[in-house]
């Protein structure tokens, strides 16, 4: 469960053992509730890396707000990461599934407000002990980060919607909470079977819960950095009281 964040709408921390994903409570704010923002510019080529966690105790102080990037191993994160903030070396990129194996935090705007990179989920390689490891320290950060304002889920365009990406699904819509789908890799196939499986995914996003959207995205052709940004600013900016969100649910194909 998430624990009681006012920021959030008042979620409640769960007396039992934390588990990989964590329930949240039931009490969560509307997404009429959720209000436009007034732009205030982030800009995200600032990024600086801050400070890794190997566990959620060695985290930075639980202030401001930060949107957390997820996903499977080798599924572009990295990647994605860099392309946005036009720092190569900013995200590691490792072609060993699960060699990154801490939470790294980076300041924007000079410490205004934080991106995270979590830990890929890839343990084919990895013994259980790790992956239990990982799997608690991703379960609290989720659960008990109310600073936490969205999550940016990574997936391969060709090999979307595995078990840990419906799992994380899953729980933003029980947490309530936003999550952007990133599709990357979408210079990997034509446009043809690209954009197939963006209004396949996007059709199963919105029959579940509007806080869900989806985009497609290209590390290497800089493509779908501009929508990436918007909604990233949108869940980092503090929200302006009495104005209503309007935005698109969804990013177009871009």
């Amino acid at each position: 469960m998430r624990r009681n964040c006012l920021a959030r709408g008042g979620y409640r921390r769960s007396s039992k053992g934390q588990h990989f994903f964590p329930q949240p409570a039931t009490i969560a704010p509307s997404y009429d509730s959720l209000m436009k923002v007034s732009m205030q510019p982030i800009k995200y080529d600032s990024a600086d890396f801050f400070i890794s966690a190997q566990k959620y105790s060695q985290c930075p102080a639980d202030t401001g707000s930060e949107v957390a990037f997820a996903g499977r191993s080798n599924a572009g994160k990295s990647s994605a990461m860099n392309a946005l903030t036009r720092n190569s070396k900013l995200a590691r990129t490792s072609k060993t599934p699960g060699r990154t194996q801490l939470l790294n935090f980076f300041t924007l705007n000079g410490g205004d407000y934080r991106l995270v990179d979590l830990p890929g989920y890839g343990f084919a390689k990895v013994n259980r002990t790790m992956k239990a490891d990982w799997e608690e320290n991703i379960g609290e950060y989720l659960a008990e980060r109310c600073s936490l304002k969205g999550v940016v889920l990574v997936m391969d365009i060709r090999h979307p919607m595995t078990e840990f990406d419906n799992r994380m699904v899953q729980w933003a819509i029980e947490a309530e909470m936003p999550m952007r789908i990133l599709l990357t890799k979408s210079d990997k196939l034509k446009k043809g079977p690209a954009k197939n499986t963006f209004l396949k995914i996007r059709s199963e996003l919105q029959s579940r819960a509007p806080w869900l959207s989806v985009q497609t995205y290209s590390s290497l052709k800089k493509e779908g950095i501009v929508e990436l940004n918007e909604w990233l600013t949108g869940q980092l900016v503090e929200p302006t009281e009495g104005e209503t969100d309007s935005a698109a649910l969804v990013a177009p194909l871009g």
